[in-house]
């Protein structure tokens, strides 16, 4: 009797013919159109319980004051440095002519706006023309110290965690039991007692800005996690790789580099996206020690609009986005990386 492989089944086939399971074009497709209105069907129900229970609530909405904590338009006003009178010149640019010297001239090239007309007596140390220009608003400006720290930490993170997770596998008991006392010890203790003692008893010792503090307290924090993703990947790895590079004359160090980490890295690829994420989101908590990220611009918009649920919504969203964008580029990466397999 003859044994035949189904290699789509992996199980053992008994017959005279091999059995190739059922094709994939003759399986039966869900209906596109009717699932996908199921799917429009639960959002909107979702959205109408929204909406219903925040009618149920003595609230008023204000979400025209959310805006200029985005974007605001700021003016520069342009002070007059003696008395004169305002000439207009050709190609909108404007003239203050001083009274007691004509040849005293201050020009501005083409303000947007103007608060004097032509002729008029200007004194010293009146605002006579002002150019507007975009500036960004607290929110935004909290949602880049949130990149910042969250990029650099991400850096940082991913060397830590590397080296971290090479020491887990090493042969070296002292290397390998550091590794393990740092994952041990960070994974259990919580971030913000992790951000306190590096701020307050490390800041001070080291005279350490905030910034930099909390960027250390992310990065060792996240690297923790890094490592023991790296160690798994790592290990998920073929022993035969190993030896196969080692036959070819490849040192540890180059077997390594070469060969069982790029292929690591495909492996864990979305699970570092979920820390990094994570980290993102993690790293609202740098705002106790007084880092003006999103969260804590958030906290500063509320107490000056007492508006808490339209901030809180608007803040949501800017991290909905930041970790948004991280997830659409990890996914090119897994995309690109498949593709070179």
């Amino acid at each position: 009797m003859t044994v035949y492989y189904n290699q789509e089944s992996f199980n053992p086939v008994f017959g005279s013919k091999p059995v190739t399971g059922r094709p994939k074009q003759m399986e039966k497709q869900p209906n596109q159109l009717l699932w996908n209105l199921v799917f429009v069907g639960i959002v909107f129900l979702t959205g109408l319980g929204i909406y219903k229970s925040s009618q149920s609530i003595d609230y008023i909405w204000r979400w025209e004051r959310i805006p200029q904590y985005l974007f605001y338009q700021a003016q520069e006003d342009y002070i007059a440095e003696f008395d004169g009178v305002i000439s207009l010149g050709e190609s909108g640019v404007v003239q203050l002519v001083s009274d007691n010297d004509p040849d005293t001239v201050q020009r501005v090239m083409q303000p947007q706006l103007l608060f004097a007309d032509d002729g008029e007596l200007v004194f010293e140390g009146d605002s006579f023309a002002a150019t507007t220009y975009w500036e960004a608003g607290p929110l935004v400006d909290g949602m880049v110290m949130t990149l910042q720290l969250s990029l650099v930490s991400i850096v940082l993170a991913i060397i830590i965690g590397t080296v971290a997770g090479l020491f887990r596998i090493s042969n070296n008991p002292a290397l390998k039991k550091l590794a393990i006392l740092y994952i041990e010890l960070v994974r259990g203790t919580p971030l913000l007692v992790q951000i306190f003692l590096v701020y307050f008893f490390l800041g001070s010792v080291l005279d350490m800005e905030r910034f930099t503090a909390g960027v250390i307290a992310l990065s060792v924090f996240t690297g923790a996690y890094i490592a023991e993703i790296v160690r798994a990947g790592i290990e998920s790895i073929s022993r035969g790789q190993m030896e196969a590079a080692r036959s070819l004359g490849m040192g540890w160090h180059q077997s390594m580099r070469y060969v069982i980490l790029p292929q690591a890295f495909k492996r864990v690829l979305p699970p570092l996206a979920g820390q990094f994420i994570n980290l993102i989101k993690d790293s609202s908590l740098v705002s106790v020690i007084s880092i003006t990220d999103l969260t804590k611009a958030g906290r500063e918009v509320v107490s000056s609009t007492f508006s808490p649920f339209e901030v809180w919504f608007s803040v949501a969203l800017c991290y909905l986005i930041l970790t948004g964008v991280l997830s659409l580029l990890v996914r090119k990466l897994e995309v690109r990386y498949a593709v070179s397999d």
